[in-house]
């Protein structure tokens, strides 16, 4: 089983295709392989955001319990 890359990676790879897509393509908003690009990354983008918020969650729980 190969391992799971970080969040972050993931979405920085993205954006970096994305960025080459949209610089060598002539129809950006027509192009397919684009969109689909940026479906992922907003998918990524989001994930992290919510393992972020658990996290945050998470500790200001471990707080209030030592409390």
């Amino acid at each position: 089983m190969a391992k799971r890359r970080s969040l972050q990676d993931d979405a920085t790879s993205l954006k970096t295709k994305v960025t080459k897509s949209l610089a060598s393509s002539d129809n950006p908003e027509g192009d397919s392989t684009i969109r689909s690009l940026r479906k992922r990354l907003r998918r990524v983008q989001r994930k992290a955001r919510t393992a972020k918020r658990r996290e945050e969650q998470r500790k200001s729980k471990n707080v209030v319990a030592e409390a």
